[in-house]
């Protein structure tokens, strides 16, 4: 396939150590797809990977969803056959093909297009965890959500919302603050404020229940400080660099607080545990409460521009990659 090709890095660095390589798809083996891919979804955590915050083999194809249709399948496959239209998760989907076990593969639903699946499902599994799977809010209970117009918060304010959550987010603009109240958010912090001082003003004093924190460093102390006693900080990103260490003796102090740090894929390591998060999300779409929203499309051989657009702050919602 003279036209297929991968985005690889030789070294870890900024985004121009991300190259255009040539290659030769990888016939798929006992129970592996082949899929020629349609749209790629760009995650934060792919920059931590390029600049080395999360260490990875060299050379690497980074990227860990996508979406296309299979052109071919190995041995033992009977749950899918060249034509169907499958999203997926995986090692080195910034590429042309990607080749993969037909266990890590949905079909997708009619009513969902492969732009859609490419820009939601690792952030729509995501949030599935972090709402269902690590802290199960009752309704009525009050949730802090950092960077809520972002691919993971652009999805987590509106299913948060219709669990009955009262969702304050935070965020840094006026703009990215609408965004967050047409999504269900019931007040909007800004940044650059006293978060936890209009925090615990906007809850009687008490502070909120839970704070799903994507920012890291430079907001896990605003996190602490708007929780009520046993509230749960959840971090779950590092987009301002990563969390500084906490003794166990501040959780205890500040009210026997509770601190996780979850990896979706301690959620999804298995056939069931995956199949169960995606159900979720693909139930979600139907039904309205997640509505995918592409902010902005880069070419799979510009992934180099994509990058430094995320970094910069100024991407909204989900990025797609297009080969």
């Amino acid at each position: 396939m003279s036209d297929a090709y991968c985005i690889q890095i030789n070294k870890t660095g900024g985004p121009e150590v991300l190259e255009t390589v040539a290659m030769e798809p990888r016939r798929p083996g006992p129970g592996e797809v082949l899929v020629r891919q349609s749209a790629v979804g760009l995650n934060f955590a792919d920059t931590y990977q390029r600049s080395g915050l999360y260490p990875v083999k060299t050379p690497a194809v980074l990227g860990s969803e996508g979406a296309g249709t299979v052109e071919a399948v190995g041995d033992g496959v009977e749950n899918l056959k060249p034509g169907d239209r499958v999203a997926y998760l995986g090692s080195g989907t910034y590429a042309t093909h990607f080749t993969g076990p037909a266990s890590r593969m949905m079909r997708l639903p009619d009513a969902i297009s492969e732009d859609d699946a490419a820009a939601v499902l690792l952030k729509g599994l995501t949030a599935w965890m972090l709402l269902f799977e690590v802290y199960r809010a009752s309704p009525g209970e009050s949730a802090l959500i950092w960077a809520p117009s972002g691919g993971v918060g652009s999805l987590l304010v509106p299913w948060a919302t219709s669990l009955g959550l009262r969702v304050i987010a935070v965020t840094s603009t006026e703009e990215k603050a609408e965004m967050a109240r047409k999504a269900g958010a019931a007040e909007v912090i800004f940044s650059h404020e006293d978060v936890a001082g209009r925090a615990r003003a906007l809850t009687g004093g008490k502070g909120v229940d839970v704070s799903y924190d994507s920012v890291g460093k430079v907001s896990a102390k605003a996190s602490l400080d708007s929780l009520k006693p046993r509230g749960w900080f959840v971090t779950y990103g590092n987009a301002s660099g990563a969390v500084e260490p906490i003794a166990p003796v501040e959780l205890s102090q500040r009210g026997s607080l509770v601190m996780v740090r979850p990896s979706l894929f301690h959620f999804i390591d298995t056939e069931e545990g995956l199949r169960k998060g995606a159900a979720a999300v693909f139930g979600a779409l139907r039904a309205g409460t997640l509505k995918p929203k592409i902010g902005q499309t880069f070419p799979l051989k510009q992934a180099a521009d994509a990058h430094r657009a995320i970094e910069s702050g100024k991407t909204k919602a989900s990025t797609l990659l297009k080969p």
